[in-house]
């Protein structure tokens, strides 16, 4: 059997993905495909890759004092940071049985989330909104629980619309209740930062399910319970 000592981590993650017939989006979780020790190494792999860009971009990081460091620091930016959600399992929620027979409209937000568009890897930063109508099957879990789960969903580059559907995705499969709204309102840097330089702009959309999809009155509800936009 050949070793497989010498190849890049990045590799050997790619080809288990890949035996497993899954996807590796941008926006997709790969905690699953990374072994023990991997991510350090990876960080390493990203670091030399990072070297290669600024010198690609003709940054003298030997006698510039203020990028001689840049690499690392990149590497672990986007591994622990603001990409983390890619690499790092789901966090852990506790779930309760709505005890109390709960089922009136709960609101909660906004939730600051701050993720990066997967076109140029330029920040998101916004707001969420979370409607739950729950019933008395629904699992409860506590308010800070949902700030967590927006942060592992966002903190990978994104783009806002699949980013709503993926954290709706994953509300709908802890809770189950009997319906769930999310609106989601952020400012694109690939818009204020390059491109048309637009500062004022910003995005809404949202996702319903359930009673919020077909109950107009319950809809209209939850919109008009959210703060106004702009």
């Amino acid at each position: 059997m050949q070793s497989d000592e010498g190849t890049p981590v990045s590799v050997k993650i790619r080809e288990r993905i890949l035996a497993a017939r899954k996807r590796f989006h941008a926006n997709d979780n790969i905690s699953d495909f990374i072994q023990p020790g991997e991510l350090e190494a990876l960080l390493d792999e990203v670091e030399v890759k990072m070297k290669g860009v600024l010198e690609s971009l003709v940054i003298d990081t030997q006698s510039d004092h203020n990028t001689s460091d840049t690499a690392r620091r990149v590497a672990k930016m986007y591994l622990q940071e603001v990409f983390r959600g890619r690499y790092a399992q789901a966090p852990t929620i506790t779930e309760f049985p709505n005890a109390e027979h709960l089922n009136e409209l709960m609101i909660v937000g906004p939730i600051t989330v701050r993720s990066a568009c997967s076109h140029h890897f330029c920040p998101v930063i916004g707001q969420i909104w979370i409607g739950v109508l729950p019933n008395e099957r629904t699992n409860v879990i506590g308010l800070s629980k949902y700030a967590r789960l927006a942060e592992w969903v966002m903190g990978r580059p994104q783009i806002q619309e699949e980013a709503v559907v993926q954290l709706a995705d994953l509300i709908q499969s802890k809770t189950q209740p009997d319906g769930l709204a999310i609106v989601m309102e952020a400012s694109h840097y690939c818009m204020s930062w390059r491109g048309v330089k637009d500062m004022d702009s910003k995005m809404i959309n949202s996702v319903m399910r359930g009673a919020f999809l077909k109950d107009s009155n319950l809809r209209r509800e939850f919109l008009s319970l959210l703060p106004k936009k702009g």
